[in-house]
């Protein structure tokens, strides 16, 4: 009652019972887990690969203005006549060729905006991929977080399991000693009933759990999940307006937004720039002969090329178009997703917030469903009171159990989505 007391008056969180985990099963960190889902996660690893799919991209357009394209090859031809092979200066059928070609790209606006389409399409790539590791994230804690859940409520419904094999035995013996009647034996093996077909729903729940956790981090077989005292949920120490302003400098989903903006700005510079002409300088060398390998008279050559498209049958302006819609419809994206920023942070940090306060909240009322299935017990004993009011105190305390896990995870939960929305980490020793 004194524990009671100051639960209610002072607010004192009182900490969940976690069940311990199945020491035959392997068993995985959060940290852990987030680290092993991330090297076999699909859209993990589709996303990493699109970063170094844009870093080459990236030095692709930086290397045009430094390395000419060259190209070589040779061919060995055999003619049914002889002719006049300047190789060796003499006829014969036998021809081999050897031609190296270089290609230098001297000016060009599709060049020169390569380079900023290239740079603004890689950090687009980078913010996905860093987009794809908190949604990772916030899957695998979720994953993690569905198999303690899972553990806990098939601990309430085992511990729902024994109060009603010993009621049971209770009210047998009273009912046998002229105390009860027969109905109140009746009750208890209904609730008995009930309480076992919990235990194996519950069961099965954290089996599958287990299982999806395996998945999660790669492994074919059930996966446990390992708590660590470093698992602690922060205060958040930011007001909902810095939160807002963080998660528009920094969460990946911005941050890829206003890339693609960029991106499709330079795209739209380097389709305009198909009505400009192009200056490039080409450099060949052919070397002539009979015999392999070719040895025979070279030729040289260098050019300067300009070229100034005229009419293509309509093919740049279409370009063009598309590349304006494409714009139009990133600047509406970016600008959509940053209006909707101050709603959904505000939503995610309140939810934060109001998980921690109903933690507090589920913690009193378990404690008070402890005390009142405690007192309702020793009265059905003396035989103060009914059957019913013994059951309807055990149908209390089992939600009051079941809701003070699932409040404790869905605090954890929620500051998994909250981290997701901001692109900042709050769960201290997640990383260790």
């Amino acid at each position: 009652m004194i524990a009671l007391a100051a639960a209610l008056l002072l607010q004192v969180p009182i900490p969940v019972r976690i069940a311990p985990p199945d020491s035959t099963l392997r068993k995985v960190t959060l940290a852990e887990a987030i680290r092993l889902s991330t090297g076999v996660d699909p859209a993990y690893v589709r996303a990493a690969g699109q970063v170094d799919n844009a870093e080459w991209g990236r030095r692709a357009a930086v290397l045009a203005f430094i390395i000419p394209s060259l190209a070589v090859s040779l061919d060995a031809t055999k003619f049914s006549q002889p002719y006049f092979n300047i190789g060796i200066g003499a006829p014969t059928s036998n021809a081999v060729n050897f031609r190296a070609n270089a290609v230098y790209e001297l000016l060009s606006v599709r060049k020169i905006t390569d380079l900023g389409f290239t740079k603004a399409e890689l950090e687009a790539s980078e913010a996905n991929a860093e987009r794809q590791r908190f949604q990772l994230a916030f899957d695998t804690e979720n994953d993690f977080l569905e198999v303690l859940i899972s553990r806990e409520l098939a601990r309430v419904a085992r511990s729902r399991f024994d109060r009603a094999q010993e009621q049971l035995t209770v009210a047998r013996a009273r009912v046998l000693s002229g105390a009860a009647v027969q109905t109140d034996s009746l009750q208890l093996v209904l609730e008995l009933t009930q309480a076992q077909l919990d235990v194996l729903r519950q069961d099965l729940g954290l089996k599958v759990a287990r299982l999806q956790l395996g998945r999660r981090v790669g492994y074919d077989v059930a996966v446990d999940a390992q708590v660590t005292d470093s698992m602690l949920p922060p205060d958040l120490g930011y007001t909902d307006q810095q939160l807002i302003q963080l998660a528009l400098e920094q969460a990946p989903q911005y941050r890829q937004a206003r890339a693609l903006t960029r991106s499709a700005s330079y795209a739209l510079k380097g389709q305009k720039g198909a009505y400009l002409p192009t200056f490039n300088l080409t450099a060949s060398f052919t070397e002539y002969d009979s015999n392999f390998p070719p040895s025979g008279q070279g030729v040289g050559a260098v050019s300067l090329i300009v070229t100034l498209p005229i009419w293509n049958g309509g093919q740049r302006e279409i370009a063009i178009q598309q590349a304006k819609v494409n714009l139009a419809v990133a600047n509406a994206v970016s600008a959509d997703l940053e209006r909707a920023a101050a709603r959904d942070v505000t939503q995610a940090a309140e939810a934060y917030r109001i998980s921690r306060e109903a933690v507090d909240l589920t913690q009193v009322q378990l404690v008070a469903a402890q005390e009142t299935y405690r007192v309702q017990e020793l009265r059905y004993k003396s035989g103060a009171n009914t059957i019913l009011d013994l059951l309807e105190s055990q149908f209390q305390l089992t939600r009051a159990e079941s809701e003070a896990a699932q409040s404790v995870f869905a605090l954890y939960l929620s500051l998994a989505g909250l981290e997701a929305i901001t692109g900042q980490e709050f769960l201290v020793g997640r990383d260790q």
